[in-house]
């Protein structure tokens, strides 16, 4: 009788559990679980100064425009709050976009990441594309640019895998908020 119940249901719990890693941004597969337990190992900054892990809220899967997936958080802070590289990287470009406004790619030491921050007020003093930047260090400040709505301040912040071109505008979305959740 056990037996049966649980091959009843099992194709169910795997579908439930499917649908849940993937409305979480990281997906199933071998490949998935290393870069998961890579990432977390890392331990990223939280990227706004002063942010605390439960002022975070999971907007990854939350829908904008009415049917496209947001694949970012966003970080609610008074206009002007620097904004923080989340580990030692490289800037591989500042951009200006309708939709991000001012915006920062940054990919990590090994090029495999790219960490992308818009909806900038600014940028920190000096920066360039190509710079070297370490954990921590102030990279812009919290604005409203692009399509953000202009009285709710906020960071928007996404990390994505890169593809094998290292091409900073496109990759796979990773949801950053269970690794954000994890830092010390």
């Amino acid at each position: 009788m056990r037996g049966t119940w649980l091959q009843a249901f099992r194709p169910a719990l795997v579908a439930a559990i499917a649908t849940a890693a993937l409305a979480s941004g990281v997906a199933l597969g071998a490949d998935d679980d290393d870069m998961v337990k890579e990432l977390r190992k890392r331990h990223l900054e939280l990227p706004v100064q002063g942010l605390k892990r439960h002022d975070l809220r999971d907007t990854f899967s939350e829908t904008r425009a009415g049917t496209r997936r947001h694949e970012a958080l966003d970080i609610l802070a008074p206009r002007n709050t620097p904004v923080l590289a989340v580990e030692d990287g490289t800037v591989a470009k500042l951009f200006l976009s309708k939709p991000g406004g001012l915006t920062i790619y940054q990919f990590d030491p090994t090029s495999t990441y790219a960490y992308y921050y818009a909806h900038l007020e600014r940028y920190a003093d000096g920066l360039k594309n190509g710079d070297r930047v370490e954990r921590g260090q102030v990279i812009g400040y919290v604005g409203t640019s692009g399509n953000a709505p202009p009285d709710t301040p906020h960071l928007h912040f996404a990390i994505f895998e890169l593809g094998p071109e290292k091409h900073w505008w496109e990759g796979k979305a990773i949801n950053p908020y269970p690794f954000l959740m994890k830092v010390k």
